[in-house]
């Protein structure tokens, strides 16, 4: 038997989870665009309904170019295991449901995605499972902020879209001292910068739709954690629910990952050199940027991440209106919501992927009117620099 070896991540990011040999030499993972497999007979079914036999039965329950992107994932993400979703809120969803009953309380740090939010006001509504946010920029303020009734620990690291750092190592240690499970949203950093399961933490969560696709054509997401808590997850929140990934979409994933590093690199080496120029222009109040020296996150960032990323959150001087009339007068950089694309991107969070957020809410959360998240793509960095610039000259 072949001994496996152990590969760096670039290597891991283009081989893990496929045999070439397997597929008629096929050099790239081939697409089963199937709703359902066929078996050799009856008593077959049976088994496999039982579970006495490993095979394909149904794609809602499992597609092997799906398997092939959850074992790829798992893999870079230093877990057992790993699930692929229809969307990012799909995986976030079923990994807060799966965690959690009525009555039950989850801790969050100070500030999640819109959406994020939105579940959790729902879960709170609907299901009586209540929710609190934290700093967690201590010990002591995270285990003054956990209640008996906490299931799970939520993080963003960095946060969206302020970019505020979580310790994750301390999170992990403190909430593991508690038996509380920690889930992570990586999807800003992306495994090839951060990898939460190696820092102690339980469950980490990505919209792939974002760094992991890289080209802005396809939503999904991924989940990876311990084989027996994403296999519970498997067989009950996401099959009964049903926020499955298709397999086309498994397999753009699949083909996103072949570049995920070199693509990481040069989004974090353009970010860099804007958040420099941004914070010696004249018209912006402040730059928020994990790679700052004088970031008070700093020293989180170089022990928990491999670069500071590709995101960049500014604060022009004035007003929402003035923010606003900037961002109208950029003629490359697109105005969308989305991030990790070769395009750059911006938006303004208040009024639009926080908008749901009640505007006091907001403010705690650091999102002013004036701030703007800018998702730096993989152009000529001087060509988005002159962008933001001719369009900061005209306010």
């Amino acid at each position: 038997m072949e001994e496996k070896r152990n590969y760096q991540f670039e290597t891991e990011m283009i081989h893990t989870g496929y045999d070439s040999k397997q597929f008629q030499g096929s050099l790239n993972p081939p697409l089963f665009q199937t709703s359902t497999f066929t078996f050799e007979n009856a008593k077959q079914g049976e088994r496999r309904f039982a579970g006495e036999e490993e095979g394909y039965i149904y794609s809602r329950l499992g597609n092997p170019t799906v398997t092939m992107l959850e074992e790829r994932m798992a893999a870079l993400e230093k877990g057992e295991a790993a699930l692929a979703f229809g969307s990012g809120m799909a995986a976030v969803s079923a990994i807060l449901l799966a965690l959690t009953k009525t009555g039950d309380h989850i801790l969050c740090s100070q500030g999640v995605y819109g959406c994020t939010f939105g579940l959790l006001q729902l879960m709170k509504k609907k299901y009586n499972i209540n929710h609190a946010f934290s700093t967690m920029e201590t010990e002591e303020d995270l285990l003054q902020a956990i209640q008996p009734e906490t299931a799970c620990i939520y993080v963003e690291t960095p946060i969206n879209p302020t970019m505020k750092l979580v310790d994750l190592e301390m999170i992990s240690r403190v909430a593991k001292s508690k038996g509380i499970p920690v889930v992570v949203d990586n999807t800003f950093c992306s495994p090839y910068l951060q990898n939460p399961i190696a820092l102690g933490c339980d469950v980490v969560i990505h919209s792939a739709t974002k760094y992991i696709g890289g080209h802005g054509d396809v939503i999904a997401g991924i989940a990876v954690g311990s084989k027996e808590f994403i296999s519970e997850v498997a067989m009950t929140t996401q099959k009964d629910i049903g926020g499955i990934i298709s397999p086309f979409d498994a397999w753009l994933l699949l083909r996103g990952l072949k570049t995920l590093a070199v693509r990481m690199d040069r989004h974090c080496d353009n970010a860099e050199k804007l958040a420099t120029f941004l914070g010696n222009h004249t018209k912006v109040e402040s730059v928020i940027y994990p790679g700052d020296e004088k970031n008070k996150d700093y020293e989180i960032m170089k022990k928990q991440m491999r670069k500071p990323g590709g995101l960049i959150s500014f604060a022009i001087k004035g007003t929402k209106e003035d923010a606003q009339r900037f961002m109208d007068h950029l003629q490359l950089i697109k105005i969308a919501v989305s991030l990790g694309d070769a395009e750059t991107l911006i938006q303004h969070p208040a009024t639009m992927t926080h908008s749901v957020i009640p505007k006091e809410e907001r403010e705690k959360m650091g999102i002013s009117d004036t701030l703007i998240r800018l998702s730096v793509g993989l152009e000529s960095w001087e060509d988005i620099r002159d962008d933001i610039e001719q369009a900061l000259d005209k306010l």
